[in-house]
């Protein structure tokens, strides 16, 4: 399931390219619990499944502060699963950007934004073709890349993911942004997660 989470969350970080894209081995000290997500100009992160969902983001570490592209992302994270996950999954986002003190929802244009992924398992087939191994650093932390996925407990150690350098639509440069990314199947609430973090394009 980290997989799919990893995936969301970097969607979330709306950098879905680079979800399961080339990486490097690791380094990084992983963070463990949420921080406050009222504040502006910093990374954090809030599993809001209020403890009722079956999938669960114990852990997650994102450097550098501000993300920066191009460049390279650390990454970790912890997920656990006590249910499996099979296809649909539907993955939605609501993202804002702060305006000075005020939050302005964006909308969703070329799959950026505030965007429904009618199913992650696609997106996921898309980036990696079925038959296909899972890349590094996936392959080496026994993380499967393809639904459907197994109930248990999920760990990427921090890992380097590179960040192209494509060219971002004007108002998904600079700035704070806070998202709510949720994941569910026929109806049923999987998981949520709230992040808010900070991008500096160059």
């Amino acid at each position: 399931m980290l997989a799919a989470g990893m995936a969301l969350t970097l969607c979330a970080l709306q950098l879905c390219p680079v979800a399961l894209g080339g990486s490097q081995p690791p380094l990084l000290v992983e963070r463990s619990g949420s921080r406050r997500l009222g504040k502006v100009g910093g990374f954090a992160w809030e599993d809001c499944g209020g403890g009722k969902d079956p999938v669960v983001l114990k852990s997650l570490s994102v450097a550098p502060d501000p993300i920066s592209i191009p460049g390279s992302l650390r990454v970790s994270a912890a997920v656990s699963s006590s249910k499996a996950m099979a296809s649909p999954l539907k993955a939605v986002l609501v993202v804002e950007k702060a305006l000075g003190d005020l939050w302005i929802q964006l909308p969703c244009i070329d799959q950026l934004g505030s965007c429904t992924y009618n199913d992650v398992c696609t997106v996921l087939d898309n980036l990696i073709p079925p038959g296909t191994t899972c890349p590094e650093p996936l392959l080496t932390y026994g993380i499967p890349c393809h639904c459907p996925f197994k109930a248990g407990s999920y760990s990427l150690p921090a890992s380097d993911f590179d960040l192209p350098d494509v060219e971002l639509p004007a108002w998904m440069t600079n700035g704070n942004y806070r998202v709510r990314a949720t994941v569910s199947s026929g109806g049923q609430e999987l998981a949520c997660v709230k992040l808010a973090f900070s991008l500096q394009s160059q």
